[in-house]
């Protein structure tokens, strides 16, 4: 037997109706989208559920750390040590002498017309003894001393006049000045002056590298 449709035409493809072509798109868009979010906050968790668990290590271990040790008193000491050895070096730098540009001072001003016999100096912090000049109670310093010969009294004063401006030297005075004769005689170091000659000796001082000139 044939099968005979027995329903009007139009309503017999109404119910197969296709949805319209933007509808389609807009619905597999959206589908599109929502999975590609979802895909991306699963990333994003993982990734922060990792980072926390390396988190938790990291405190952990830290946790795990022994205290550190109490300071030991001899660490506590070094900075006052420190402050200590830094105003002794100054203390010595202080009290330090340039002998190479005191030596060469007293060469430029030794007069044509003397002649030295001998040169003691001593450092300030070594010189702590003083002479005294016979008959009298003032004391004549000893941290310089020269002695030498020359032709007259005036050449002793002028190079006496000399030292006194050298930077180096403080104090100088005149010790005794005589004939070699006479300072022979004495036992003195004017012994080996030519006769006719006058024997002298100079004492002062030397200034250390932070006096006041």
């Amino acid at each position: 037997m044939r099968a005979v449709n027995l329903l009007p035409g139009g309503e017999a493809n109404q119910g197969r109706k296709v949805p319209p072509l933007p509808v389609l798109v807009g619905c597999i868009g959206t589908v599109l989208v929502t999975a590609v979010i979802a895909v991306l906050f699963l990333s994003a968790s993982a990734g922060v559920a990792k980072k926390q668990r390396a988190l938790d290590r990291i405190q952990a271990e830290y946790a795990a750390l022994p205290a550190p040790a109490a300071a030991s008193p001899v660490f506590a000491q070094l900075p006052q040590q420190r402050q200590t050895r830094i105003a002794a070096l100054a203390t010595a730098l202080g009290q330090r002498v340039a002998w190479d540009r005191l030596l060469r001072e007293v060469s430029q001003v030794v007069p044509s017309d003397v002649w030295l016999l001998s040169l003691n100096a001593l450092a300030p912090a070594l010189n702590s003894t003083s002479a005294t000049t016979p008959g009298s109670g003032n004391p004549l310093p000893q941290g310089f001393v020269i002695t030498g010969c020359t032709y007259s009294q005036e050449s002793v004063a002028r190079f006496l006049a000399r030292l006194s401006v050298v930077p180096d030297l403080d104090s100088m005075t005149l010790g005794k000045s005589a004939s070699s004769g006479a300072a022979a005689a004495a036992g003195g170091a004017g012994g080996n002056c030519p006769g006719g000659m006058f024997a002298f000796t100079l004492q002062g001082n030397v200034r250390t590298a932070g006096a006041p000139s």
